[in-house]
C-alpha cells in the first residue's frame, strides 16, 4: 500500500453482523418520534421489502429512511447518533472484521486511511465510526433538510446500496482504494460470530442513552408497539401503588403487580431516638426509584438523597445529587456523605429491565418511573453489606475521599462492577453535550417532607 491508499469497509454485513439497517432506523424513529413513528416504520416495512425485490435495493432503503426521519429535528438526530446508537452498533460489531479494519490504520510503516461506506444516513453512523472505531472517512446517505429539520428525502448521489454501490464509491474515492471484503453472514452464522467487547474499542462504550433495551429487530419492534399501551396502563397502576400504599405493604403489592424485589443480607432495624444519631444508606444509583425500592426492602419509609430535575423526581426524591451508569461501572462517589452520619451502611443495588430503560440523560426525566414500570417484569435486587467498620470513618481520622473510595470499591466488589473516576459531568458531556446541572430554584416557599 502507498501513502495515498484507502482501505474501504462496508458497515452493514461486513463490520456489523447484520446486513439490515432496520434496527438502527427503528432506534432513531422511536427516539425522535416515539411509538407512533416506530409503528409507521413497521407498517411500511413490507412495502420497502417489495420495493427492494421489484424496484431496487436503494428504493426500499429510501422509503425506510423517509419513514424514520421525515420531519425530525436535525439536532435530535445528532443527539441520538451520539448517545443511543454507539452501544447498539458496538454490540453487533464483528470481531474478525474489526481486527482486519483496525490493522489497516498503519501497516508496513505507511499510513492507510480507513473509510467506511454505509446505506444508513451519515449523520447517524459518523459519530460511532469516527469516535469509537477510528475511521478516517465515512461515506453514507446524505439527508435533505429544511429549517433545521430532515425532509426525509435523500440528496444526490443517493443511497449507497445495491448495484450502484461500487460506482458511487469510485465516484467519491477514485481508484486508489482497497476493499476489505468480508463474507456476509447468514442468520444462522450471525449467532456464531463473536462480537467485539466494548472495552476493546479505541473509545470504550461506557455511557449510553435511549429508552429501548434490546436491539429493535422487526419482531422486537412489533412486540414493543403491541405492548406499549398495555405497559403504560400497567405502569400507571404500579406508580399509583408506590405512592398510595404504606411502605410495610409495598413489597407485597409490588409482587402482586409483577414487580420482583429480592433482598440479600440483613436489613438493619430503625435507629432508636435515644441513640441521638441516624444511619446513612450509601447506594449505587440505578434509577430514580432506588429510594422507593430500598424503603420497600426495609419495610419503612426513609429520606432520600438523589439527583432530581423534574417535578416528579422532586416528589419521589427531594435532594439533588448522584447519577446512573447502565454499564457495569461505578462512577466516582462524592465524599460529602462521609461527614453526614456516624453509621454508614453500603447497599448494593441492581435493577433489570427487558424492554425499556428507566433512566435518560436527554429526555424528560419525569417519565423515568413510567418507562421502568412499563417493563413486563421489572426487578430490583437489594444487598445490605453491613455497617462500615468504625476505623473507616471521618471520626476515626479517615478523610472523606478515603471513605468514599472504600465504599465505591466495596459496592463494586459486591456487584462485580469496575470502579472508575468518571463523574456525572463526564456522563452528561458525552450523552447530552452539557454538564448536567440543574438550575437553582427559589426555596423560600418550599415545604418539608417527613
Amino acid at each position: 500500500m502507498n501513502e495515498e491508499s484507502i482501505a474501504v469497509a462496508e458497515l452493514e454485513g461486513e463490520l456489523l453482523r447484520d446486513a439490515s439497517s432496520f434496527p438502527y432506523l427503528a432506534l432513531v424513529a422511536f427516539e425522535v418520534g416515539g411509538v407512533l413513528r416506530l409503528l409507521l416504520l413497521l407498517v411500511l416495512l413490507p412495502l420497502a421489502a417489495a420495493m427492494r425485490c421489484f424496484v431496487s435495493e436503494a428504493a426500499g432503503e429510501k422509503l425506510m429512511i423517509f419513514a424514520a426521519v421525515a420531519g425530525a429535528n436535525l439536532a435530535d438526530l445528532q443527539s441520538a447518533a451520539r448517545a443511543v446508537l454507539p452501544k447498539f452498533f458496538a454490540a453487533e460489531l464483528r470481531l474478525d472484521s474489526w481486527k482486519l479494519f483496525n490493522a489497516c490504520g498503519w501497516r508496513w510503516g505507511q499510513r492507510c486511511r480507513r473509510c467506511v461506506v454505509t446505506a444508513i444516513p451519515r449523520i447517524m453512523a459518523e459519530v460511532f465510526l469516527k469516535d469509537y472505531l477510528g475511521a478516517d472517512m465515512v461515506i453514507g446517505t446524505e439527508l435533505g433538510s429544511f429549517m433545521g429539520r430532515a425532509t426525509g428525502f435523500v440528496l444526490p448521489p443517493g443511497v449507497l446500496a445495491g448495484g450502484d454501490k461500487e460506482k458511487l464509491i469510485r465516484r467519491f474515492l477514485g481508484d486508489s482504494f482497497v476493499r476489505l471484503s468480508q463474507k456476509a453472514l447468514s442468520p444462522e452464522e450471525e449467532e456464531g460470530v463473536a462480537p467485539v467487547r466494548f472495552e476493546k474499542l479505541p473509545k470504550p462504550v461506557v455511557f449510553h442513552d435511549g429508552r429501548l433495551v434490546q436491539q429493535p429487530t422487526p419482531m422486537v419492534a412489533l412486540l414493543i408497539v403491541l405492548w406499549f399501551p398495555v405497559g403504560f396502563a400497567l405502569a400507571f397502576l404500579r406508580v399509583a401503588a408506590g405512592t398510595l400504599f404504606p411502605m410495610p405493604l409495598l413489597h407485597h403489592i409490588f409482587r402482586l403487580l409483577g414487580v420482583r424485589i429480592t433482598v440479600h443480607g440483613q436489613p438493619p432495624p430503625p435507629s432508636s431516638p435515644a441513640s441521638g444519631g441516624g444511619s446513612l444508606f450509601i447506594c449505587n444509583h440505578r434509577t430514580l426509584l432506588d429510594p422507593i425500592f430500598l424503603s420497600a426492602a426495609l419495610r419503612r419509609p426513609i429520606a432520600a438523597v438523589t439527583f432530581s430535575i423534574s417535578r416528579l423526581s422532586e416528589l419521589l426524591s427531594p435532594i439533588r445529587t448522584g447519577t446512573t451508569c447502565r454499564e457495569p461501572f461505578l462512577l466516582r462517589f462524592s465524599s460529602l456523605f462521609a461527614e453526614l452520619a456516624g453509621d454508614i451502611l453500603p447497599v448494593a443495588v441492581a435493577s433489570s429491565a427487558t424492554m425499556f430503560h428507566g433512566t435518560t440523560a436527554r429526555g424528560w426525566k419525569g417519565m423515568d418511573p413510567f418507562f421502568f414500570f412499563m417493563n413486563p417484569r421489572p426487578a430490583y435486587e437489594i444487598t445490605f453489606l453491613g455497617k462500615l467498620p468504625p476505623e473507616m470513618s471521618c471520626a476515626a481520622g479517615s478523610s472523606g475521599h478515603e471513605v468514599a473510595n472504600y465504599v465505591q470499591r466495596l459496592l463494586a466488589a459486591a456487584l462485580s462492577y469496575e470502579c472508575t473516576a468518571l463523574t456525572r459531568r463526564d456522563k452528561y458531556r458525552v450523552l447530552a453535550g452539557n454538564d448536567g446541572g440543574a438550575a437553582a430554584k427559589d426555596t423560600s416557599k418550599a415545604g418539608t417532607m417527613g
